[in-house]
């Protein structure tokens, strides 16, 4: 993979900025951390060098000065919101955060349910947490909130949320998702603060959209187009271009909210210590661009992966005409269309020419290596098989598995587990090569080539099952495929 991004800088100047931001407070800063701490692969995929984990990495650079607390909303809780990419819902990722933070070193402090009214599920919740020794704080909902100010900074207002107790100078506030209260609950951390004079203070955290680089850069419109679904919008900071006559870019939510945090700001200290949302920030990401053109090209094949993404949700019943339509026009912006992905035009002219599923890959040298449906395999199945001969070396006429192993495979599926078809998708071809492995050279060179497919792109020329889905996500490969449902895939 080419890389456009510097990870080792960015872990040493993220974190000096901000033990530079603690200073400028005194006793405490609230940061609210906005996307993943961990696991971010938008960003990785955006910015090719950045580690998915560059953030936590970065945040334990400063383990022995902060700690982690983790927000949640009510009403989540009671709904069974769901984390779209990993499929849970949002109480059990609190509960695997806690985990993850803890097992990686880092100190959680406690959970704060927001947006708390007595809903059951949420008392439920907090019951749970509590009997594994965590403490759990509850937040309300404020009448007036976020335009009453003179209301939200009272007795009545932040007043009456729990006050969360904090031993460390860094609190991080996370969540499972958008939406839970974070800034909400830095802000009822301030005026509680003030109430017993401490001096603290609040920053921001948010990778995307980067700030100091172009308001049409590709790699913010690919933030567009991955926050589709809450319809963010990248704009030119007024407040900061006033303030110091300099162009930066924030994100609407961000500049709409910052007269209402400059009320709070002063209601609480007199004065707001910032002049813009930009000011609030502390990201460094732009600063460890090295290369910009490789950033560029990575950010406009993740605007195209993001329009699939929702084509796929559309052809299966979900009504995403709003978010297909504004990443429709984020590509004219881009001067991009879905040809502009190798892979996308190999799987499709396959197909066309031979009018079955098939599917493309591109491999780290540039190569393209299509496959396409048989009676044995799948066209993922085949994809994986035909890139990892290339990989390794191994003449196409070479069989990893044996085709006398395909019977019993076959058998098992159709005649013992009731599946109408035949075909092996890739979870099993790779457990049945892993088999051959043991005896066959090839097969055990086929399978030390796995690796390399890391970071490769596919596309297929319909909609593949969840099974297939998950090896490739498993592979960490890049997988779009065209809006077409066939037969074969409902089961």
């Amino acid at each position: 993979m080419k890389i456009g991004f510097d990870n080792e800088k960015y872990i040493n100047m993220q974190s000096e900025y901000i033990r530079k931001r603690i200073d400028k407070f005194g006793d405490k800063l609230y940061l609210e951390f906005g996307g993943k701490l961990f696991d971010d692969y938008h960003a990785s995929r955006v910015l090719p060098g950045f580690a998915p984990d560059s953030k936590l990495k970065m945040l334990l650079q400063l383990a022995d000065h902060a700690e982690v607390v983790i927000v949640i909303g009510a009403d989540a809780i009671e709904r069974n919101k769901k984390r779209e990419d990993l499929g849970i819902t949002y109480d059990k990722d609190v509960l695997r955060l806690i985990e993850e933070y803890r097992s990686c070193g880092l100190y959680v402090g406690s959970v704060v349910v927001t947006m708390f009214s007595g809903q059951p599920a949420a008392i439920a919740f907090k019951e749970k947490l509590e009997r594994k020794g965590i403490k759990v704080y509850r937040h309300y909902s404020i009448e007036g909130y976020p335009t009453n100010v003179s209301h939200i900074v009272s007795d009545e207002g932040f007043g009456k949320n729990d006050y969360i107790e904090t031993t460390r100078p860094l609190v991080v506030i996370t969540a499972p998702g958008p939406g839970s209260g974070k800034m909400a609950t830095c802000l009822s951390q301030l005026y509680h603060e003030n109430k017993r004079g401490i001096k603290a203070g609040y920053a921001k955290f948010e990778t995307f959209p980067i700030w100091n680089i172009p308001l049409k850069h590709p790699v913010n419109l690919a933030y567009e187009a991955a926050t589709a679904d809450l319809n963010d919008i990248n704009m030119i900071d007024p407040f900061h271009l006033e303030a110091y006559g300099e162009t930066t870019v924030n994100y609407n939510r961000d500049i709409e909210i910052f007269p209402v945090l400059n009320a709070v700001f002063e209601k609480i200290y007199g004065e707001n210590p910032y002049k813009s949302p930009t000011d609030m920030g502390v990201n460094m990401v732009g600063n460890c661009i090295i290369d910009d053109a490789i950033v560029s090209e990575a950010s406009l094949m993740e605007i195209i992966r993001r329009y699939y993404k929702y084509l796929r949700a559309m052809a299966y019943g979900d009504d995403v005409t709003n978010e297909i339509y504004k990443i429709e026009l984020l590509m004219k912006q881009a001067k991009i269309t879905t040809d502009d992905r190798k892979v996308t035009v190999a799987a499709k002219k396959r197909a066309e020419l031979l009018r079955v599923p098939t599917a493309a890959i591109e491999l780290e040298d540039g190569t393209i290596i299509t496959s396409k449906t048989s009676e044995l395999l799948g066209a993922s199945a085949a994809l994986i098989l035909n890139s990892l001969k290339y990989l390794g070396g191994i003449a196409d006429d070479v069989h990893l598995i044996a085709p006398k192993a395909f019977e019993p495979i076959q058998a098992l599926k159709t005649e013992y587990l009731g599946s109408q078809n035949p075909r092996l998708h890739s979870d099993e071809v790779l457990i049945a090569l892993a088999l051959s492995a043991l005896d066959d050279p090839n097969a055990r060179k086929a399978m030390e080539q796995l690796p390399k497919l890391s970071g490769c792109q596919v596309h297929t020329s319909d909609l593949l099952s969840d099974v297939d889905i998950k090896t490739f996500k498993r592979l960490n490969v890049d997988l779009t495929s065209e809006p077409v449902i066939t037969k074969q895939k409902i089961k």
